[in-house]
């Protein structure tokens, strides 16, 4: 499932972001990973990101894209 969040955090040594799942107040997903085509400047924390969450290994979600809103 592609799900759309809000950038909240980014670690650019380890490449993973915290998003907060769009809608939501209380879900968070912190230590996503990012991909690495996605260049490290364009992840400013209050950017939208669309994130790639398999259904049954939410551990394995995945920013696909980031993007102003």
């Amino acid at each position: 499932m592609i799900e759309e969040g809000i950038l909240k955090q980014f670690d650019s040594i380890e490449h993973r972001a915290s998003v907060q799942l769009l809608g939501s107040l209380t879900t968070y997903f912190d230590g996503v990973k990012v991909a690495r085509n996605i260049e490290s400047t364009d992840m400013v924390p209050g950017r939208r990101v669309f994130v790639v969450i398999p259904e049954n290994a939410p551990g394995s979600a995945v920013v696909i894209a980031v993007f102003d809103p």
